[in-house]
C-alpha cells in the first residue's frame, strides 16, 4: 500500500490511497496523519514554489506507542512548531526544494522529538546537523551514513 498525496499519486498503479492535510487513516492498526508540507521560500520559477501549500503532505505515524514525524519536502513551516510528542522526526535538510540544514537545525529544535534522523541530504552534512541540533538542544541526532544499517 502506498499512502501519499494526490498529485504524488497520480501515474501510481496499484494499492494506492491519496490523502490531504489534515486527514487521517488507520492502516492494519497503524494510525498514519497527514500534514501540511509545502515551500513558501524556494521557488520552481519566480512565484511558483516548488511544492505550494496544501499539494503536498508530511506524515505522523504512531505505532506502538511511539510517533514518527516524516517533514516530506517542505520548507521549515510554522506548523512544525505545533507538533507534539514526536519520537523520531525525519527531516530534509538539502535545500533545494526542502529546507536547508540551518532551517531544519530550527525545525528539530522547534519539534523537540527524543532523535532527528537528517534525510535528503544532496551533499549536506548529516554530522554538521547532528552537532548544530545536539549543541542547541537535547535532541538526540542518529546521522546515518548511505549505506548504513540501524537496528531497532
Amino acid at each position: 500500500m502506498i499512502v501519499t498525496s494526490s498529485d504524488c499519486a497520480q501515474g501510481l498503479k496499484g494499492n494506492v490511497v491519496s490523502v490531504s492535510p489534515g486527514d487521517s487513516r488507520e492502516i492494519h492498526g497503524i494510525e498514519v496523519e497527514a500534514v501540511e508540507a509545502y515551500n513558501f521560500k524556494r521557488f520552481r520559477s519566480p512565484g511558483v514554489p516548488f511544492h505550494p501549500k496544501g499539494t503536498q503532505v508530511g506524515f505522523v505515524i504512531s505505532a506502538e506507542g511511539k510517533r514518527v514525524y516524516h517533514a516530506g519536502d517542505s520548507d521549515f513551516i510554522p506548523e512544525m512548531e505545533e507538533m507534539n510528542d514526536i519520537d523520531i522526526a525525519l527531516l530534509p535538510i538539502m535545500g533545494r526544494a526542502t529546507m536547508d540544514l540551518e532551517e531544519a537545525v530550527e525545525a528539530a529544535v522547534a519539534i523537540r522529538p527524543k532523535m532527528a534522523i537528517p534525510m535528503h541530504r544532496r551533499g549536506a552534512s548529516a554530522e554538521e546537523f547532528k552537532r548544530k541540533v545536539e549543541t542547541m538542544s537535547d535532541v538526540a541526532v542518529l546521522a546515518i551514513a548511505e549505506g548504513d544499517e540501524v537496528d531497532p
